[in-house]
């Protein structure tokens, strides 16, 4: 049994990573902003797993916050061997004409919290002889659809060249790139979820599963279901002119794999 630390963990894939963790006997610390609903998940899944679930209320956008959690991830009491940078959201707007406070706060939550806290848990993890760090992005890294699809670029950029950098140690890095999820991602950007065919949704759960089997195995890319892994490797092949006309700023508004 070790210790999972999950951000954005009150809801979505993050409150499903911690059930499937617990349900795999890890003890837990939950990262959100929302305290109630983190002391309630953590409540449920004491309850119904019998583990150790510890809460930590925390805005990832906020540097004083992100420290602590840093600081959680270094110490070694009650040592964290997997953390999962889960945290996000969709931006809901254009660049050009949107909010640059919203830009700002997306580009701390999903660039800087992943970046800083993984560079708190890989030397810990190093240094205690085992840990993996997985990295949720998005096939919309493979896309152009707004600084959302950048930031999910860096984010597979960087755990690809995390794993490099460990790859002589007994630390992996591994990266998910899922696409449309059924979860309340889309609501809370505001986004109109019929937009696209339900044949393209996975359950959070799928996701979930693949990406936990994926870090077991020690493999870096992992892109759940067939029809996503197809999508990747047509936008991978496809001349960029092409990728620009198919995914470029016309649905920018709507990144929100």
């Amino acid at each position: 049994m070790g210790t999972a630390l999950i951000t954005g963990a009150s809801s979505g894939l993050g409150l499903e990573y911690a059930w499937q963790l617990a349900a795999a006997r890890h003890n837990l610390v939950l990262v959100a902003r929302r305290e109630d609903r983190l002391a309630e998940a953590a409540e449920e899944i004491r309850q119904a797993a019998g583990v150790e679930v510890e809460v930590l209320a925390r805005d990832l956008a906020v540097r004083a916050d992100l420290d602590d959690v840093a600081a959680r991830l270094r110490t070694d009491v009650a040592p964290v061997g997997l953390l999962v940078n889960n945290a996000g959201f969709g931006l809901g707007q254009n660049f050009v004409g949107g909010d640059l406070a919203r830009e700002e706060l997306a580009l701390d939550v999903l660039v800087r919290a992943v970046l800083v806290l993984s560079h708190a848990a890989a030397p810990a993890m190093v240094a205690r002889g085992h840990g993996a760090i997985l990295n949720v992005s998005s096939v919309a890294a493979h896309t152009l659809m707004g600084t959302y699809a950048a930031h999910k670029s860096w984010v597979t950029s960087f755990t690809e060249a995390l794993a490099v950098e460990l790859r002589t140690t007994p630390v992996t890095a591994t990266v998910v790139l899922p696409g449309l999820v059924r979860t309340n991602f889309h609501a809370a950007a505001g986004l109109d979820a019929e937009a696209w065919p339900a044949f393209g949704w996975l359950s959070a759960e799928r996701v979930v599963t693949e990406s936990l089997e994926a870090v077991r195995r020690g493999r870096v890319l992992c892109t759940p279901s067939l029809m996503y892994k197809a999508a990747a490797g047509l936008l991978r092949a496809a001349p960029r002119w092409a990728v620009r006309a198919a995914t470029g700023p016309s649905l920018s508004a709507r990144a929100i794999m």
